[in-house]
């Protein structure tokens, strides 16, 4: 979750006994939270964007920071660059391996523009880096690894990651000092099956949360996101859900983050374990495996800048 200051909801999970396919989600029924007495919050638009012509493209109330509305969270503009990245590619068979994204400072709500161009051109490896401008100003910018693939090319190897089965609908957290009617907070879903945001941990434990999200909305209006869209605006959500200090009395900035894949999600619902980890110095960092039910998909870095409110 970037604190950047000023400048059709999806399918439901399978329930337990239907048939199970790689990529769907398991469900389980928690019994302290019937599914009928949770109601997720109004979205707050259709999409997290939508297209204006060329390369332009218009934010919606989705991407709203929780820090100023005037604002959008990292997520969303990390997407719709990743979305960029690939469409450059064609039909061609090739994947992001590794995204590296910078925030060069506020994201403004408002029309964005998109510019594309390839770096390190190659059949098998290739880079490309795609920016954000507002006004004629980057605001965030991302470097593109794209890696060839070939079906069968290679042997399974690797412990496999087995996530939890996905819980039945919670509550939606709230952070302490923000509105609940915050955008990109009722534009997505979060279902924790260990830990919880905002939960103070006992000195010397890693303060592990494992929670299961999605997006409600597309992130472009009129198209169907990808695995690598959805996880992007989710990605930056790490050290958001993670943390263990509370927002209130805390600011933790990451200036930017890193998502390497094996793969990206096959369903709607992916799976994030993650810590953070913060030095006296006011230094840190968080990560998570990503997963979904058919194993891993890969892993978020964000670097932290921790202080003191006021």
């Amino acid at each position: 979750m970037a604190h950047r200051l000023r400048p059709p909801d999806a399918e439901g999970p399978a329930v337990r006994g239907a048939p199970h396919r790689p990529g769907s989600v398991r469900a389980v029924t928690s019994a302290t939270t019937p599914a009928s007495a949770v109601e997720l919050p109004e979205l707050p638009a259709d999409s997290f964007y939508e297209h204006v012509d060329g390369s332009a493209y218009a934010s919606t109330p989705a991407t709203e920071s929780p820090w100023d509305p005037r604002a959008q969270h990292g997520g969303p503009p990390s997407a719709l660059l990743g979305r960029s990245v690939e469409a450059s590619v064609g039909d061609e068979p090739m994947a992001v391996g590794k995204i590296d994204v910078d925030f060069l400072g506020p994201i403004p709500q408002g029309t964005c523009e998109i510019e594309v161009s390839v770096l390190r051109p190659g059949r098998r490896v290739r880079q490309v880096q795609a920016t954000m401008s507002v006004e004629g100003r980057a605001v965030v910018t991302a470097r593109a690894w794209l890696v060839a693939y070939e079906e069968g090319r290679a042997p399974t190897s690797g412990r496999p990651v087995v996530p939890p089965s996905l819980p039945s609908p919670q509550p939606q957290f709230r952070l302490p000092g923000v509105s609940a009617e915050w955008g990109y907070g009722r534009a997505v879903e979060w279902r924790f099956t260990s830990g919880g945001f905002g939960r103070q941990t006992p000195a010397g434990e890693d303060g592990r949360v494992q929670v299961w999200g999605r997006t409600r909305v597309p992130l472009v209006a009129g198209e169907e996101s990808t695995g690598l869209q959805r996880l992007l605006t989710l990605a930056d959500s790490t050290n958001g859900i993670s943390t263990q200090l509370t927002a209130r009395d805390w600011i933790f900035v990451p200036p930017g983050m890193n998502v390497t894949l094996q793969r990206v999600p096959a369903a709607d619902w992916m799976h994030l374990d993650a810590t953070s980890h913060v030095d006296p110095r006011g230094t840190g960092v968080a990560h998570a495996t990503v997963s979904d039910d058919a194993g891993l998909c890969g892993y978020v870095s964000q670097p932290l800048l921790v202080a003191p409110r006021g």
